[in-house]
């Protein structure tokens, strides 16, 4: 594994080697085992979107795993003044160990592995968010014990991380059922990936149909970074769309509740839900450390 660009490009083998990794890291965390895996190394952090977990987490996780992070924002680049993508990566790759970023456009992304020479890991695009939801099935592994036929109800809008979880989901065994508005379907390349598990996948516009016999309800924001300006409308496109108890009823009984954060607490989910499912939802927040550290490892440091 060269990059992590897109779960498209990974194997459910891959990925299940990530979470496993993943698990083996949160272990040695937590019983005080140092694991310094990337000794000496430097991962530069390019942010063109802003963040609390992505930033905090690879920071602390490059730290721990003995390596330093540098935080490179808009601000800090040429690429911010006008410098071509192709400038910058091989710069970068004359200085660096690994580049993390967290942009708009997924080409941006694409191009940096393509024109550099070093690992690249994709923090977040408009189309993807790959380390998220590696986050997410390690959490799901996690409460639940298996991922093979567990069924994930994503509720809200057709984002990247619905593109994600369907990817990520349908890789790994899962049953993915996505509830979105018409006008706010997934891309329609993840759609087309999606055709090859026919059984596996279910989208709808149905809210309650997609929840039942649900193992995890999922959502996120109506209002991604950079859509601010259609915030009126989508709360008017997305009444309804939210987890509460109806929406709880109709999974199962023991379903659990991720949320990729931050919360909009009354909108994609009531107060109460994520109240009750808190601990289930900052489980995800805290394995995000643990999956990036795993990713980092596995991309830029000996074979694992």
């Amino acid at each position: 594994m060269e990059h992590l660009l897109k779960l498209l490009d990974l194997s459910k083998d891959e990925i299940i080697d990530i979470l496993n990794l993943a698990d083996q890291l949160k272990y040695e965390n937590k019983n005080d085992i140092e694991h310094k895996l990337l000794k000496g190394k430097t991962l530069g952090m390019i942010f063109q979107k802003s963040s609390t977990r992505t930033r905090v987490s690879f920071e602390t996780g490059m730290y721990q795993l003995g390596g330093q992070a540098l935080f490179l924002s808009n601000r800090d680049l040429q690429i911010g003044r006008g410098e071509p993508v192709q400038d910058t990566a091989r710069v970068l790759s004359r200085y660096l160990d690994g580049i993390m970023i967290r942009t708009f456009e997924q080409q941006e992304v694409e191009d940096l592995a393509k024109f550099g020479s070093i690992p690249v890991i994709n923090g977040l695009t408009d189309f993807c968010h790959p380390c998220q939801v590696l986050a997410d099935l390690m959490t799901i592994r996690e409460h639940k014990n298996r991922l093979d036929g567990v069924k994930l109800c994503y509720i809200g809008d057709g984002n990247n991380m619905a593109n994600s979880l369907i990817v990520g989901g349908l890789k790994v065994g899962m049953n993915v059922s996505i509830a979105c508005p018409d006008d706010y379907r997934p891309h329609k390349s993840v759609l087309e990936f999606a055709k090859d598990y026919p059984d596996k996948f279910t989208l709808t516009s149905n809210i309650l149909e997609a929840a039942a016999d649900a193992d995890v309800l999922y959502t996120d924001v109506w209002t991604s970074m950079g859509e601010e300006a259609e915030t009126q409308k989508r709360k008017k496109d997305f009444a309804g769309y939210q987890i509460n108890d109806e929406v709880m009823s109709y999974a199962k009984s023991d379903a659990m509740v991720q949320h990729c954060l931050p919360a909009h607490r009354e909108e994609e989910i009531t107060e109460k839900v994520f109240e009750l499912h808190a601990d289930e939802i900052f489980d995800e927040a805290e394995n995000r450390l643990h999956a990036q550290k795993a990713v980092m490892v596995k991309v830029m440091g000996e074979r694992v």
